[in-house]
């Protein structure tokens, strides 16, 4: 059974930070591309940051310079280190496995980031 299970979010002020965390389990965690996703109601869910196996990574422009993604393989882990939080990064927050050869993605149920005074 694949399960994805992010952790770590919460409520800050502006200018704060948090660090997001996922494991995922029962996947072949070399074979999926990791990343986390964010949404608010009414809106499309939006890439925020990607890495993969070898640690090539991809950033939102609107996060470039203030939030960071990194990759435990051996703990089958990703994390996503959040610095100078603005009230527009308020949203759910997604970890998704990405297997980009079969074409197959595991979305964990998410985890809520409210930056606000």
């Amino acid at each position: 059974q694949v399960r994805v299970v992010e952790s770590g979010g919460g409520s800050v002020q502006p200018g704060g930070s948090l660090r997001l965390s996922c494991v995922a389990s029962g996947i072949l965690f070399s074979d999926y591309v990791m990343g986390w996703y964010r949404q608010n109601p009414g809106t499309d869910r939006e890439l925020v940051a990607v890495i993969s196996w070898g640690g090539t990574i991809t950033l939102a422009d609107s996060v470039k310079g203030r939030f960071t993604i990194s990759r435990d393989n051996s703990r089958n882990t990703i994390h996503l280190q959040m610095n100078s939080l603005k009230p527009e990064d308020t949203a759910v927050y997604y970890c998704v496995a990405r297997n980009p050869v079969v074409f197959l993605n595991y979305w964990g149920p998410g985890t809520q980031v409210t930056v606000s005074s």
